[in-house]
């Protein structure tokens, strides 16, 4: 191309060109071509060249590239320092902005300027509150507050500082607000934990749409309110709101908290008949839910059958997980190795249901091997759950030492549950001097944690030393703490079902307590003997029997038997552990009913049949 030619090229011609750039060589070709031909001093060319180099996938080298075109344009239109400040939502968002400012001769910042600078100013940007404040501060002047793109990310960035009430307050002040304003300041709510707050808004929008229902239904999932989150999903159907993904995963979650299969399953037919595509994340929900829901062969065989390209870690990780909380920790394993096969890169949640697969089916060899690999060939730095999985790993298997020293070499340091997967380790096997040594050192560093002084209680009972295990418990109480209560639930045609332990206040309460009398004279005859010494109060062996016939998984398996048909299987959630003694009363109640019975407690599934469990009595 010759001299004379270049300069016949308009500023729109070549703004014209510019557009058809798509990679980063014809980014400096067209570069080169606006030099040249004397385009790159006309304000529209270069502004229009940066604009489509920041559209291209983003890494450093193009942001520098980006910042040398922006700082040879020849008085760079505000257009220019919107799409930088856009491109990089950090420190130097606000540096630029600043000297936008500082700069007489540079355009005045408009409403888009202060959205991009505001949305830059976020936890973990570098940037603090007080100067996304000042920010405000010139939205304010300008008049730009009453802007609705500014007021909206104004609410999002109030939300990302855990400032739910200052975002209510200025939620409360805007004059202009859409549904959108409305599903960022339930959104706030939710990502500050506060489920009450963010229904109350929820309740005040005359509009909703799918947005507006999941992010109430994910707010309610996340805070543990799971039944509460089914009850909205169906008064979503109600109101005609179709679900999207997002919500169906969501859903699907509570399901599996729930362990509602029949709403599980029905939810699933509903995808299947509404077409809708089951990406990554649906499959691994879905599979979740079956997995969490007793279904771990339905989970294995969805997850062989699907569509979804296998390089994804997230539905392999679905299934690691499924495996290891039902301890087919054989299973768990192998599926790693394949990852290998597939070209899936394991991420620290894989290792989490890894080891924790490992310390179910007692590999302590491979737990560590494992351990060792994930910093080794996957750079991934152990985090507490790795650390606890490994206590957990090495303290069931009797190795309390190893576990000791575990925590003792840790980069960061324990959390309760930590100190308490070890305590709850002494206590099983009987080492009360460390149980004792330990406790005393969690009672220390935790004395708000209600949970490690429980257990640092049962030790002492343990052993019979009951007038320091009531010293614990009276602490305890004057803190104004409260142990939590055993809560077992089950799903009977498609209603749920909760008990305590000791709870009178369902409406069958005489027909199980009747029946929870039949079964102990059964249960007896069939060679059942209570474990008493689970009863960690001082008190006479008849009342200890009396207390673990009471246990909430007792009273919800009895519900169970009476409005279930014969041979069907009961499934049922337990918020603790199961005690010694109630899985060794189901295992007795499985064979005499001859029922199958799942129980999910807090780390793992439990599947009774003819006398037996799944975990073969190691969990």
């Amino acid at each position: 191309m010759t001299e004379n030619s270049s300069f016949a090229l308009s500023p729109h011609q070549s703004i014209d060109s510019t557009s058809s750039c798509n990679t980063f060589a014809k980014i400096k070709q067209a570069h080169a071509l606006l030099l040249t031909s004397g385009l790159f001093l006309h304000p529209f060319p270069p502004s229009k060249l940066l604009q489509v180099q920041l559209s291209l996938p983003s890494s450093p080298p193009l942001l520098s590239y980006a910042h040398l075109l922006f700082h040879h344009s020849p008085s760079p239109p505000l257009f220019s320092y919107n799409s930088l400040i856009k491109a990089h939502s950090n420190t130097f968002s606000l540096r630029l902005f600043r000297s936008l400012l500082r700069d007489s001769s540079a355009p005045l910042p408009n409403q888009y300027t202060i959205t991009f600078v505001l949305a830059a100013c976020r936890p973990g940007s570098g940037l603090e509150l007080g100067e996304a404040e000042q920010v405000r501060g010139h939205a304010v002047r300008r008049g730009f507050e009453t802007n609705l793109f500014v007021s909206n990310v104004l609410i999002k960035m109030y939300g990302s500082w855990g400032l739910a009430g200052d975002a209510q307050k200025f939620f409360d002040e805007c004059s202009h607000r859409d549904l959108f304003s409305w599903n960022l300041m339930v959104g706030v709510y939710v990502g500050s934990g506060d489920a009450e707050g963010a229904r109350k808004v929820f309740d005040q929008m005359l509009d909703r749409d799918v947005v507006s229902w999941s992010t109430m239904i994910a707010g309610y999932v996340q805070t543990g309110w799971f039944l509460e989150a089914m009850q909205l999903f169906q008064k979503m159907q109600l109101a005609g709101i179709g679900p999207n993904e997002f919500t169906l995963s969501t859903i699907l979650a509570a399901c599996a908290n729930l362990v509602a299969l029949d709403q599980g399953r029905w939810i699933h037919a509903f995808i299947n008949k509404a077409r809708i595509k089951v990406n990554d994340r649906l499959l691994a929900s879905l599979i979740d839910m079956y997995a969490k829901c007793g279904e771990i062969d339905f989970a294995f065989d969805l997850f062989n059958k699907a569509d979804s390209p296998k390089q994804i870690v997230r539905p392999w990780n679905a299934l690691l997980t499924g495996l290891a909380i039902h301890g087919y920790s054989a299973e768990a394993t192998q599926l790693f190795e394949k990852m290998d096969q597939f070209d899936v890169v394991p991420d620290k949640v894989t290792f989490v249901s890894l080891l924790t697969a490992c310390s179910h089916g007692r590999f302590v060899e491979k737990g560590k091997f494992y351990f060792d690999m994930m910093k080794s060939t996957y750079t991934i730095e152990p985090e507490l759950e790795h650390y606890g999985c490994m206590v957990d790993l090495l303290g069931r298997a009797g190795l309390l030492q190893d576990a000791e020293d575990i925590i003792s070499n840790m980069s960061m340091a324990p959390d309760a549950a930590t100190w308490g997967s070890l305590l709850s380790a002494c206590r099983i096997h009987k080492d009360m001097e460390r149980g004792q040594r330990i406790g005393k050192l969690v009672e220390e560093l935790e004395s708000k944690h209600v949970g490690c002084h429980v257990l640092l209680a049962n030790v002492y009972s343990g052993c019979g030393r009951w007038n320091d295990a009531h010293d614990v418990r009276k602490k305890i109480e004057v803190a104004g703490g409260r142990k939590i209560p055993g809560c077992s639930s089950i799903e009977v045609d498609g209603m749920f079902h909760q008990f305590l332990v000791g709870d009178r206040s369902h409406p069958q309460t005489q027909s199980i307590y009747s029946f929870l009398d039949e079964m102990a004279i059964k249960l007896k005859v069939a060679g059942y003997v209570p474990e008493v010494g689970e009863v960690l109060l001082d008190v006479d062996v008849e009342d200890k029997e009396t207390a673990l016939s009471r246990h909430s998984e007792k009273l919800a398996i009895a519900f169970g038997l009476l409005n279930t048909k014969a041979g069907t299987p009961i499934r049922i959630v337990k918020n603790l552990r199961v005690c010694l003694d109630c899985h060794h009363a189901t295992k007795f109640i499985s064979k005499v009913y001859e029922r199958e019975i799942i129980v999910r407690d807090r780390i793992r599934f439990h599947r009774f049949k003819d006398g037996s469990c799944s975990c073969g009595d190691y969990w």
